[in-house]
């Protein structure tokens, strides 16, 4: 973990390998919020990387979003897919679910990438499968529009839960 204070005198390239997965194969975000720091706190870093996402163009944003692995997808089981997600996904039991739950999963997922051309994305922690799956299934029926607006809200709430991890506020650093 580093402190926040300590990310302002990183220089462009180690800034962006230590935070350029918060946002999944996307140091774009990473790059562009490098610009505004130093940065008072990691909510404030955030809304930097949070403000070069919104400020992207729509192929950029729809990249963003098709960075993502499919939840309980091929890759994933396979155990090819970030560190970041791998964690996510395995704690959420995506990963060693019955048969059918994945294969449903799968199934759901196929159904959610035809309709709206990109994952389904959600931030797992705290949700179980059978809550995913509910979540998802709910999402299915949602507009095109709306739905990529959810999954970037649903990005930035991944990138905040990944920063938690990264990045102490200087009052949280201790020894």
């Amino acid at each position: 973990m580093i402190a926040i204070a300590a990310l302002g005198a990183l220089k462009r390239d180690a800034f962006v390998s230590l935070l350029g997965e918060v946002y999944e194969h996307s140091p774009w975000v990473a790059e562009a919020a490098f610009e505004r720091a130093p940065f008072a706190a990691r909510a404030d870093l955030h809304a930097a990387m949070e403000a070069a996402v919104a400020g992207a163009d729509r192929p950029r944003q729809l990249a963003l979003l098709r960075a993502h692995p499919e939840l309980a997808g091929r890759d994933a089981l396979r155990g090819e897919i970030t560190a970041h997600s791998m964690r996510e996904q395995g704690g959420s039991g995506l990963l060693d679910g019955p048969a059918p739950a994945v294969a449903r999963m799968q199934d759901l997922n196929r159904a959610y990438a035809d309709r709206f051309g990109f994952p389904f994305i959600i931030a797992v922690r705290g949700l179980d499968r059978d809550a995913i799956l509910a979540r998802l299934e709910q999402r299915l029926g949602n507009g095109p529009d709306a739905e990529r607006a959810e999954a970037l809200r649903q990005v930035g709430r991944i990138a905040a839960l990944r920063l938690e991890a990264l990045v102490a506020d200087e009052d949280r650093v201790a020894d």
